[in-house]
């Protein structure tokens, strides 16, 4: 007897199919969803697929540029400070808790966590080094005990993980990560927290320039300043406009 797929579970896998596909750079920003050619890819009805569409919109990896016209988004650099600013208030406080509260066994996991991103760097498999250095920081989290954090970055972990697949230096994101572990490790929360935050920073920093190739990424100090410096330029923009029309002031 053949077994009928619910439509959630199809819908789910056409879902993870997608954004695995974008993540991992098959699918580039501009590019085109059509429903058809996707749902006879995956076998499936239309309906699985447009649900899927739905969620990924509301995930922030592609947009309705018109009524029929549905495209994996570009990233802009606001995007990108927005999202280094969520990890840099919520990732530093997290592995703060998780050096309180790590155990022998958290450490070993981590450990091997460790190994297989050393192995995977050396083979140069940026898919396999997306998934452990996501599962590294997912284990973190996990770490510090506090289930509403986990809540308010589940959301965002899938633009995160396509972002750290934009930044593909590699040695360093390992280097990066044993010097977190060794923080962790001590059991020193402000230790774990300062490494934390460098390496936010120093990932951001990376990310755009990997992006959009910022000359002066080397001195930004993060995305919180990225944002600050923004804001206080459109606000003496504004300040100095005068009577004239705001509308020709917009970049």
């Amino acid at each position: 007897m053949t077994t009928v797929e619910p439509l959630g579970a199809v819908r789910e896998r056409v879902l993870g199919s997608l954004r695995q596909e974008i993540i991992a750079g098959r699918l580039l920003p501009g590019d085109r969803l059509v429903e058809r050619e996707l749902a006879e890819r995956f076998g499936v009805s239309r309906v699985p697929v447009r649900e899927a569409i739905r969620a990924l919109v509301a995930e922030g990896f592609v947009l309705f540029e018109t009524p029929r016209r549905t495209v994996v988004r570009h990233l802009t650099p606001t995007d990108v400070a927005e999202l280094f600013e969520l990890r840099e208030a919520l990732e530093v406080y997290a592995t703060g808790l998780a050096a309180q509260r790590a155990t022998r066994a958290d450490l070993a996991e981590l450990e091997e966590l460790l190994d297989r991103a050393a192995d995977a760097t050396r083979a140069d498999d940026a898919e396999v080094i997306t998934d452990i250095n996501t599962r590294f920081h997912d284990r973190i989290l996990a770490m510090a005990g506090n289930s509403l954090l986990i809540s308010v970055m589940e959301p965002v972990d899938g633009r995160l993980r396509w972002l750290t697949r934009q930044n593909e230096e590699w040695p360093q994101l390992l280097a990066e990560h044993r010097e977190l572990y060794a923080a962790i490790a001590s059991g020193d929360r402000d230790l774990a927290r300062a490494h934390a935050l460098a390496h936010v920073q120093a990932n951001y920093r990376s990310t755009v320039r990997h992006l959009f190739g910022d000359s002066d990424s080397d001195t930004d100090p993060g995305p919180a300043a990225h944002s600050t410096a923004t804001a206080t330029a459109t606000a003496t923009a504004g300040s100095g406009s005068g009577s004239g029309s705001g509308s020709e002031g917009e970049a």
